[in-house]
């Protein structure tokens, strides 16, 4: 049976078969899939995933608190980049999400709990074709509520449901599809 998506591309057929969907805990992990769907926005997905290594390199490997101080300066030298994407607006929602998870952090709280304090209620049928897939559902529109309240940006409910797609608290994987668990 055919994968529900990246047949063909071994880097795609890896993520697939591998990451996504799979239950993502610990915050650089979680801080990384959120900034990654905010630069996929409007974006083909194998765009960021080839872009990757060098994204996980500029944002020194997602670490939210070395993300944070960040400065102009920084921004000026990531826009000259052409191993990533370069879109300012999105580079710059990065140090502001980083300095959001830090002020988390400093809150006691985690942006672990955040995004898995969204998770559906189990027992949702597998999606048998994409057309069954959401774009967004009430639970990526709370958390996306949630994240901009806590000064997140570029976090809207579609991008906060790929998130919750990449960090596995959803898993929509095609019922015909090998990964399809349960």
């Amino acid at each position: 049976m055919p994968r529900c998506f990246g047949d063909g591309d071994p880097l795609y057929e890896a993520y697939h078969d591998d990451e996504w969907a799979r239950p993502v805990h610990g915050e650089q992990q979680l801080f990384e899939r959120l900034v990654l769907e905010g630069f996929q926005s409007g974006l083909s997905w194998i765009t960021i995933l080839r872009k990757r290594p060098a994204f996980r390199e500029v944002f020194a490997d997602f670490d939210p608190v070395a993300v944070a101080g960040y400065d102009e300066h920084d921004v000026e030298r990531l826009l000259q980049d052409a191993r990533i994407v370069r879109n300012r607006l999105k580079i710059e929602a990065t140090l502001a999400n980083a300095r959001a998870l830090v002020a988390l952090h400093e809150q006691g709280r985690t942006l672990d709990e955040v995004l898995w304090s969204h998770a559906p209620a189990p027992g949702r049928p597998r999606p048998r074709t994409w057309a069954e897939v959401p774009a967004s559902t009430p639970e990526s529109k709370a958390l996306a509520r949630e994240l901009k309240s806590l000064g997140f940006r570029f976090v809207g409910p579609t991008t906060a449901y790929a998130a919750m797609q990449a960090c596995g608290v959803v898993d929509d994987h095609l019922a015909t599809c090998p990964s399809a668990v349960g």
